[in-house]
């Protein structure tokens, strides 16, 4: 078992010049099967060591000879480099005791059954038997006196035990065959005698007996004749010679780790046909040659299952360095102290402090005429909204579980709604008493600050209404993403802890207030040429277009990483880094200016002027009338002459305060 024969060559019976030489050719062309065993006489195993020392093949060959080389010294003789470690074998030899006894004790007299032996007679003594003898006068004639071993030279024949073993062998057979077929029957009975080849057979493979003990043979019960060995390698001292290295005893190997193998080695050479595969590696063997294989690695998440085959592992394992079995794949989560959240942090730390003190600076100003005519009420919605939008970073990087990702559904759309529905609110109550100004004295419907309020509260309550529903159809859970960090490499494969969120939900979340933002920012395209010193029209447009920029960069920069391994800390950070912005462009633009005014120049912060709602009327006729003079004239002329015309409308039930930063509710 385990050996394959890489390539069965013959030998010529009459070889002809090269022969010998293709021989070796052939057998080079398995480089990784260097053990060659051979069954040939001894010029032929001669002429195959000269043909490998002229193919400069020294070392490379381990050389195995049957019994016809032996102990045999001529093979070598001139070529002992070449032949050097090589391995022959040679069966044990030992004398039978009993055979040589019975043999000595032969004579013409009493061994008349052998046919053959007068004529062994006449050759062992050299002398003639009567009609048998040679027709030779130089020959004497054989007196019957003479004895085997005294007058002649005798020497057993060293095969004669395995001869022995084989009768004995048959003899067991056929005993024990009569013993089955043919139980209490003295002969040869019916059955036995109908017996075939095959049946015999099995029943001399079944023999188990000792042959001779100690003497060379032995049988054992699994159809295999063992049979004592001698075990020679040849070794290359200042005299060739042949050692013995060991031998097999009780089946035991022949002792190798004293044996010198070519180019002086200790360690024994390897003879394969392909060398064994790495940790990792699975065989993939040639079809028809079991011992030949190629090494496949197993690529990707796959591992070594067994000798042969290749797994992929779980989707929340990957292979171990050597790939023989699967391990954890690490979780990680968006940490406080990488620079994909320092970054977002800051401008969140820093946008809340500015906040904190607009709110703190309206608050203490809450009577002065800039606080008022800026819309308290929608003022400190606005802000709140702000304040948001700042806090939402904090939640999107702090550790996912079932809180933090109920407050994340929660409040990542509620900031950005907060803050629009306000500015869409007042955007639309400009634009409606603009437009009503135009047709009529009456003021419009629902422009008292607790109407304003009560609207925009109603838009905000439709994100929670939706953020309520989504609750109730799929609960707030955490999972472990394996695929959005799964790389081509397995050993740079992370899982991701995260809420339930898809990009899908979170778009969902945020379309309510991109759509209020998008609303609103129409209304400050329609309420551009209102005149600037009766509302926040102009500010309220500069920060909604800003704010479309901002997010119309979002959108793919969020969704075009949606296949990076960085996914989660790209979209993390886009994310909060927008609504920061959103939120540092409402800040900046509609209330740093009146804090300014506050705390820099009290001075400036006066009523000057009442405004009544027929001047709003005057100011929406007036600005009508003047759009083609506008076309002719400076801007400063029709201003002027605007302005002149509504200083004459001072009084009405609706009052609109006036102030130098040109800011009204």
């Amino acid at each position: 078992g385990g050996v394959c024969i890489a390539q069965s060559l013959k030998i010529p019976r009459e070889p002809r010049p090269g022969e010998f030489e293709k021989i070796i050719k052939r057998l080079l062309e398995t480089p990784n099967a260097r053990a060659v065993i051979m069954f040939a006489n001894e010029d032929d195993i001669r002429r195959i060591l000269e043909a490998a020392k002229k193919a400069n093949q020294s070392g490379h060959f381990l050389w195995i000879g049957s019994d016809s080389w032996g102990s045999k010294i001529s093979p070598v003789q001139q070529q002992e480099e070449i032949a050097e470690g090589a391995v022959t074998i040679l069966p044990k030899r030992t004398s039978i005791d009993g055979f040589d006894r019975y043999f000595r004790s032969r004579t013409l007299a009493n061994n008349r059954r052998n046919v053959w032996f007068a004529e062994f007679w006449e050759e062992n003594f050299g002398c003639k038997l009567g009609s048998h003898g040679k027709r030779n006068s130089n020959i004497k004639k054989c007196t019957g006196l003479e004895r085997i071993a005294r007058d002649s030279a005798y020497e057993q024949e060293g095969k004669v035990q395995f001869v022995i073993d084989a009768v004995y062998s048959m003899a067991y057979a056929l005993h024990n065959m009569h013993k089955d077929l043919c139980p209490g029957y003295i002969g040869l009975c019916p059955r036995m005698s109908t017996i075939d080849g095959k049946e015999l057979l099995s029943y001399i493979r079944a023999v188990n007996f000792n042959g001779n003990p100690g003497k060379g043979s032995c049988f054992y019960k699994s159809y295999v004749l063992f049979i004592l060995q001698q075990y020679f390698a040849y070794q290359v001292t200042r005299k060739s010679s042949l050692q013995m290295c060991g031998r097999l005893i009780n089946f035991l190997y022949p002792q190798v780790e004293d044996m010198q193998w070519a180019n002086r080695q200790h360690t024994h050479p390897a003879s394969v046909c392909s060398l064994p595969c790495k940790a990792g590696e699975r065989k993939k063997t040639v079809k028809g040659v079991p011992c030949c294989w190629h090494c496949e690695r197993c690529e990707g998440y796959h591992y070594q299952v067994d000798e042969f085959n290749c797994e992929l592992c779980p989707i929340n394992k990957r292979p171990n360095a050597n790939r023989t079995d699967c391990q954890l794949i690490p979780i990680i989560k968006l940490e406080w102290h990488s620079p994909w959240a320092i970054v977002p942090v800051f401008i969140a730390i820093l946008g809340i402090i500015a906040t904190t003190f607009v709110i703190v600076t309206f608050v203490r100003y809450n009577d002065t005429p800039i606080v008022r005519a800026s819309g308290r009420e929608l003022s400190y919605v606005l802000l709140t909204g702000i304040f948001l939008c700042y806090s939402i970073t904090f939640l999107m990087i702090a550790t996912p579980d079932t809180v933090v990702c109920s407050f994340r559904r929660i409040f990542l759309g509620l900031g950005m709604c907060f803050s629009y529905a306000a500015l869409l609110t007042k955007t639309n109550r400009i634009h409606r008493i603009f437009e009503q100004g135009k047709k009529s004295v009456t003021a419009p419907k629902f422009i008292s600050p607790a109407s304003q309020l009560v609207i925009t509260f109603s838009l905000i309550s439709m994100q929670l209404i939706g953020v309520f529903i989504w609750f109730a159809i799929d609960p707030p859970h955490i999972i472990v993403d394996y695929g959005e960090q799964r790389t081509l490499e397995p050993e740079n494969a992370r899982g991701v802890l995260k809420c339930d969120i898809s990009d899908l939900s979170l778009i969902c979340s945020l379309g309510y207030s991109i759509l209020l933002m998008v609303t609103c920012t129409v209304y400050a395209i329609k309420t551009r040429g209102v005149p600037e010193t009766f509302n926040e029209a102009k500010p309220i447009g500069f920060t909604m277009y800003t704010t479309c920029i901002i997010w119309l960069a979002f959108i793919p920069i969020f969704f075009g990483t949606a296949q990076s391994a960085e996914k989660m800390y790209i979209q993390t950070t886009t994310l909060t880094v927008s609504m920061s912005l959103s939120a540092s462009v409402s800040l900046g633009m509609l209330y740093m200016p009146k804090v300014y005014i506050i705390i820099f120049h009290p001075e400036q912060n006066v009523q000057k002027r009442k405004r009544s709602f027929k001047a709003v009327v005057t100011a929406a006729t007036m600005q009508s009338k003047l759009t083609q003079k506008g076309n002719d004239r400076p801007n400063g002329e029709v201003k002027t002459e605007l302005c002149e015309s509504l200083e004459t409308n001072s009084k009405s039930s609706v009052d609109f305060p006036m102030v130098k930063s040109g800011s009204t509710s």
